[in-house]
């Protein structure tokens, strides 16, 4: 019997960024179906389910990479993929992402963190960096404070290719966070992390969270929810199944399959 997708708790979807009924597939197969879910900024919202659920696919449309095959995709009320490509790109600048591998650049830290900064700013902030670097220059006050808050401050002047793997995700993190997201995407950011790098790595997110980012977190450690998020949303399938306060879906969830999944039970 297949079951029926349950709906986010209906908003106004005018702050922050919202699916609306939106399905999405490739190789002729359906990761996504009807998913409607929305976050608000200076929320967090964890997404769990089983491996394969389509909980990526969900992040890379929330991050504008993916055009949805149905539904609407709006940040601050506003249908993405109805404007200019140029608006688009605006759009997609006020989203940060982090990948579960770092994929950093062979060359400083410090270098790493700004990417995000220099990829976005117009051509006069550009000569404006440029300038910088010629006096020997390049580190701005957001560089610095996202490295400081990832615990990375020393070492904005290492090689990234010296890093452990922990450091190295701490650096992706920070990576994000320098550019100042409006709203931040977290692809299983603590999956092969130690118990040191995770609590760093969950630290900043409450940072972000408190700082009015609206944050959307991957995780197959149903823990880690429990400890970051405001909501949780549970995928199976391609479906949302169920979503609302963390406490609650722990708790008491609404739909079965909820609950064999956070029992630990095979859900299919």
């Amino acid at each position: 019997m297949i079951e029926r997708s349950v709906q986010d708790d209906p908003r106004t979807y005018t702050d922050g960024i919202s699916l609306s009924e939106v399905s999405y597939g490739f190789d002729r197969t359906d990761v996504l179906d009807g998913v409607t879910l929305s976050v608000e900024r200076g929320e967090t919202l964890a997404v769990i389910g089983p491996s394969g659920t389509g909980k990526t696919t969900l992040l890379r449309l929330l991050a504008l990479f993916d055009r949805p095959d149905a539904g609407t995709v709006r940040i601050d009320g506003t249908d993405v993929w109805s404007v200019s490509e140029r608006e688009r790109r605006s759009a997609r600048r006020r989203i940060g992402m982090v990948f579960q591998e770092a994929n950093l650049f062979d060359t400083t830290v410090r270098r790493n963190v700004s990417y995000g900064i220099r990829v976005r700013r117009g051509w006069r902030d550009r000569l404006s960096e440029w300038s910088s670097r010629i006096v020997g220059s390049d580190a701005t006050p957001a560089v610095t404070d996202a490295l400081d808050l990832v615990g990375l401050a020393d070492a904005e002047g290492t090689n990234a290719s010296s890093l452990s793997g922990g450091e190295a995700q701490r650096v992706a993190f920070a990576r994000a966070l320098a550019y100042e997201p409006e709203i931040l995407l977290l692809d299983e950011p603590t999956s092969d992390l130690d118990p040191r790098n995770t609590a760093v790595v969950e630290e900043a997110i409450e940072t972000a969270r408190r700082g009015g980012i609206g944050v959307v977190i991957a995780t197959h450690d149903m823990h880690q929810a429990e400890r970051v998020a405001d909501r949780v949303a549970v995928m199976i399938e391609g479906r949302l199944i169920e979503v609302g306060p963390v406490d609650r879906v722990f708790s008491d969830p609404n739909d079965r399959r909820a609950r064999k999944f956070i029992d630990g039970e095979l859900v299919y």
